[in-house]
């Protein structure tokens, strides 16, 4: 699938987002291994105004109550005739410092610098909703080959009426394990599609709490599966007074029954919640250490304690024990298992094989989604920094950056919702080995990165528009399988195959 010259510069203009220039003295350099505090850092968050009410009251008069234009030019086309450059920077600078040939007063008396970007981030968001509004209903798959820059593919299902099926996994015999979050384990034979094989159900998997955004999510086999037989979920574990936390077990298939399980991660009870959000949560094996990610479930100061594991990148060894050489073990009151910190809700993660680079993918919450290269004792600084806005429109912070905290290697404002990535391993795509591959939920956006060391080098846009990517995985013969979340009607898997 194509998207035209035209239509590509014009939303890679809208989603494009530079640091902003007035923090950028501040950025930190990269390192290779972050220093790790002898004591719990301590944060503050700033406190700000309703953005949409901000641009009501001082922007709307001249800019049109939707953006559009009024006594003066639209904010929405990226046209931007008295802006030198139509980077966040830039827009930034003029609302803070005004155009007086023009008449436009500057706001630096008026807004503090998280009411500034919060007005940025309201500019994209609306501006990519003008250009390009997500469909609200599910499309069908499209027939024929599709065509990308590397590739030539087409679609084929391979499970359908699926209820959020959210993490894919492939056992040594090619068997498809999927979960769906309601709190379901299937099955499917090898090479099996929509229209020759039917989904088994897997029985005793555990409970789960099934809220908002709670269930069962990642399903990932061990690598010495072949001998040892472990399969590992994560799940938002029911506590008392209804409340849940992000769990990790381990168990055995047998007879199509879940058994011999055993807890790889349970956190304390105190860390339970009722909030049902952020929960995370992804699975990588290297080797016989497991690395995982917990949300802060919605706890957003929980994300920089290190004593609490919300909002945190962790590492164990396989059955959950934790390595001696973790980086917060001789930190007082520090949660041994941490690996980074400062992470909002990091629902991706994924190792890359050619050099053994971790990759984490974090949702933001209005704008300032993130992809990160996840660095040992690392903070990634939520919610000290932040390229996004509260939910409410008021700000969370002032920063996009402070020294001792990591830059993401890119960012989206507006939010397209990042969620699976997965490093492409198989044949049946030459082009695409190697390449990093990441699904959104609100855009319903497949990307595919080409990555050298901890950079991107080039980016495409594969598809759009057929569901919220949940997750991504390559099939035993090379294909690449994808979950789907549609909107208002039961979910699909699809794989696509080579048609070059």
């Amino acid at each position: 699938m194509t998207i035209p010259p035209a239509r590509r510069r014009l939303l890679a203009s809208v989603i494009a987002l530079p640091f902003l220039l007035f923090c950028a003295a501040l950025l930190p350099a990269a390192r290779a291994d972050a220093t790790p505090p002898d004591t719990i850092p301590p944060f503050t968050l700033s406190k700000g105004r309703d953005v949409t009410r901000l641009y009501a009251q001082l922007c709307a008069n001249c800019h049109g109550e939707d953006l559009r234009g009024n006594k003066t030019d639209s904010l929405l086309d990226d046209h931007w005739k008295y802006v030198d450059g139509s980077d966040d920077a830039a827009i930034a600078a003029v609302i803070r410092d005004g155009l007086p040939r023009s008449g436009m007063p500057g706001f630096a008396a008026t807004l503090n610098e998280a009411e500034v970007l919060g007005l940025v981030v309201l500019i994209r968001e609306t501006a990519r909703r003008s250009v390009d509004p997500v469909p609200q209903r599910a499309s069908a798959l499209p027939e024929g080959v599709q065509h990308s820059e590397r590739h030539a593919w087409r679609f084929e299902s391979v499970a359908e009426g699926r209820d959020v099926p959210w993490g894919i996994a492939f056992l040594p015999d090619g068997r498809l394990l999927f979960t769906e979050r309601t709190g379901k384990l299937y099955q499917l034979p090898p090479g099996a599609t929509a229209a020759t094989a039917s989904p088994v159900e897997i029985t005793g998997i555990p409970r789960v709490w099934v809220r908002d955004e709670g269930g069962l999510m990642a399903v990932v086999p061990h690598p010495d599966y072949a001998h040892n037989g472990w399969i590992y979920l994560t799940l938002s574990d029911p506590g008392d007074n209804d409340t849940g936390m992000t769990k990790i077990v381990r168990g055995r298939i047998r007879d199509g029954r879940w058994t011999d399980e055993e807890p790889v991660f349970a956190a304390p009870r105190s860390s339970y919640t009722d909030r049902s959000v952020n929960f995370g949560s992804r699975i990588v094996f290297e080797g016989d250490y497991l690395f995982f990610t917990v949300g802060e479930h919605g706890a957003t100061g929980q994300a920089q304690d290190l004593a609490l594991p919300n909002g945190k990148v962790h590492r164990t060894w396989h059955d959950g024990r934790v390595p001696p050489d973790n980086p917060f073990v001789h930190t007082p009151g520090a949660y041994p298992s941490i690996w980074s910190y400062g992470h909002r809700n990091p629902q991706g993660l994924a190792r890359n094989p050619a050099d053994g680079g971790l990759w984490s993918t974090e949702h933001g919450p209005r704008g300032g989604d993130e992809l990160n290269y996840v660095r040992r004792g690392a903070n990634y600084g939520w919610p000290v920094i932040t390229y996004g806005v509260n939910y409410d429109g008021t700000p969370v912070s002032p920063l996009t950056a402070k020294e001792g905290m990591e830059q993401p290697v890119k960012y989206w404002t507006p939010s397209i919702a990042v969620s699976p990535i997965h490093f492409y391993t198989g044949d049946a795509f030459p082009k695409w080995k190697g390449n990093l591959f990441l699904g959104s939920l609100a855009q319903q956006e497949l990307h595919r990165y080409e990555i050298r060391g901890d950079k991107i080098v080039h980016e495409e846009l594969v598809f759009k528009n057929l569901g919220r990517i949940r997750d991504i995985a390559t099939g035993p013969a090379g294909e690449l399988y994808i979950s789907l979340e549609l909107p208002r009607v039961p979910g699909r898997i699809v794989r696509l195959l080579p048609a070059d």
